[in-house]
């Protein structure tokens, strides 16, 4: 009789695979934008991305949550978070991998593509540490709204090195940014703001007094913040500690106690006096900060896309390795077409945000269809893409079984991730909305057009799915009951799209029968009995 308490029919640890050089899928999306097959960053990213030490951090960092510490020993306000060692070992490659700002002020050809190429591969190692890396990243369109404060802090946030010395920015080698949008009345109506700014001088210094219900990494060296100024809504520069070495007034209440990015620290923020400087005019707040929540939007969809990778391979590693009823789970049909289903999201995802990356390098060279393109790509990605991430993270941790509903697993720290994005940066409706809006500017629908229009007679049954939109465009006393709709149908067109052009036949033939058909009601593992399941999964590990 074979021994009860020997350990047989386990998958192996997933460890010592390059996460950039084999993500074949991933290399398609790149290549009609950049040749970076060979690109020694991403490379060494992927590298140390799939390594046992880089995976062995992940879930410490999330099994320690950040803590807060409002006071000293001596009654001294000091208003830190402490983190745990893993979440600073995270940090320190993000950044020295220049994830954060460094495209900005780089010389390299596609330095946004390689920077979200780089930031999809990381982030499938742990995805709550990115939340300051994508910060930092967003903050640097904004600040370009003045010449002055861009000089005095774009230099420092695209440094390649982390320190978390509290000192004044100047003498720093590296700094990082946050956000502080949100209150408690208003949440996504950022115009109900109540938090007021008070003229303090000539140099555009600010007092500002209130609250944020939401305050992005809190433990960062600056914010970008929304508060009322005697003309408006405006935008603020907000350094935790002033040039003269002082702490501003930043009061931190407590720590967001939240469902997942457990690594990652969410505050609530009282001002008291805190000094700021505006960014842009008066009363054009939203305007200003815009271009940041643009860039985090883009970083939701990366991050999306990177959550539905990881949660894939771990399926197909799993199932590959492990029998029941007598064959390897990854043999069996039904698993099968589960498994293929799972691969043609995650390379749709990747596919679309990748696309989206090259027109943030191509409209930053002032190319203005791809500008166009950008502002109604955006918001439909970061619908769809981020929408359909818990759904993914749920049918690959069910791949899994039991021992997919463990901590130690990493699982359940995909599964508690996934719904972050749809609601991060403006929920499903704000996105289905800013899809609508955008869509008042022709140039909008152009490069909508222009884009899905591509692959137009490559595959009948799209060209028959993008007319369904146009038809769809013209119920306006309709439209905002009906934006989900839309949204969700002119996302589809494009992934598809962009699988037909840049992928192989088969994911892309499987891709449009499924999501374009119109009896998808979008459950996985209902692809045709004819699909070449085992073609379409060799490709994702």
């Amino acid at each position: 009789m074979a021994d009860p308490f020997a350990v047989t029919n386990q998958a192996p640890p997933l460890q010592g695979v390059n996460f950039f050089t084999r993500d074949t899928a991933l290399g398609d999306a790149l290549r009609p934008y950049a040749d970076l097959a060979d690109d020694p960053g991403l490379t060494r990213i992927g590298e140390l991305a799939g390594s046992e030490e880089a995976l062995a951090q992940a879930l410490p960092a999330n099994q320690n949550p950040p803590v807060l510490r409002t006071h000293d020993r001596y009654g001294n306000r000091i208003d830190e978070v402490e983190f745990h060692p893993s979440w600073h070992w995270l940090m320190e490659r993000a950044v020295g991998f220049g994830l954060q700002a460094a495209p900005w002020t780089s010389d390299e050809p596609s330095p946004h593509l390689t920077r979200a190429a780089g930031f999809y591969v990381w982030s499938q190692v742990e995805p709550g540490h990115g939340c300051p890396i994508s910060m930092t990243y967003a903050a640097v369109p904004a600040l370009r709204a003045d010449e002055r404060l861009a000089k005095e802090w774009v230099p420092q946030l695209a440094s390649r090195q982390y320190d978390v010395r509290r000192l004044p920015a100047a003498t720093k080698s590296g700094v990082l940014a946050g956000m502080g949008m949100t209150e408690k009345q208003g949440g996504s109506d950022v115009r109900a703001n109540l938090t007021t700014a008070t003229p303090a001088g000539d140099d555009g210094e600010y007092q500002l007094n209130g609250h944020k219900w939401f305050c992005s990494a809190p433990q960062v060296d600056v914010f970008l913040v929304l508060a009322q100024a005697p003309d408006g809504l405006s935008c603020f520069v907000v350094p935790r500690v002033l040039a003269d070495g002082n702490r501003n007034a930043f009061a931190l209440q407590r720590l967001k106690d939240k469902l997942g990015n457990r690594s990652n620290a969410s505050s609530e923020v009282e001002f008291h006096g805190t000094v700021g400087y505006r960014l842009g005019d008066e009363g054009a707040g939203v305007r200003t900060i815009i271009e940041m929540v643009a860039a985090t939007r883009l970083d939701c969809v990366l991050g999306s896309a990177a959550l539905q990778r990881r949660a894939l391979v771990e399926a197909l590693w799993h199932t590959r390795h492990r029998s029941a009823f007598g064959d390897l789970l990854a043999d069996k049909p039904a698993m099968q077409n589960v498994l293929a289903d799972l691969a043609l999201e995650s390379e749709a995802a990747t596919a679309l945000a990748m696309r989206l990356a090259a027109a943030v390098d191509a409209s930053t060279d002032g190319n203005e269809q791809e500008a166009a393109f950008r502002r109604i790509g955006l918001p439909l990605a970061k619908f769809w893409v981020s929408k359909r991430t818990p759904f993914m993270a749920a049918e690959a941790l069910e791949c899994l079984g039991g021992n997919g509903f463990v901590e130690e697993s990493g699982m359940p720290l995909l599964f508690r991730e996934s719904p972050l994005n749809s609601i991060w940066e403006g929920s499903g409706n704000v996105n289905a909305l800013d899809v609508l809006r955008a869509l008042r500017r022709p140039e909008s629908l152009e490069a909508w057009l222009l884009e899905v229009g591509a692959a137009r007679g490559a595959d009948e049954r799209l060209d028959t799915a993008v007319n369904d939109v146009l038809q769809a465009l013209a119920d306006v006393e309709g439209a905002e009951a009906g934006a989900r709709r839309l949204a969700a149908r002119m996302a589809l067109c494009l992934q598809a799209s962009l699988l037909v052009r840049h992928s192989t036949p088969a994911v892309a033939d499987a891709f449009v029968a499924s999501r374009l058909a119109n009896d998808w009601g979008g459950v996985f593992g209902t692809l045709p009995r004819t699909t070449p399941f085992g073609l379409i999964t060799d490709r994702s590990l």
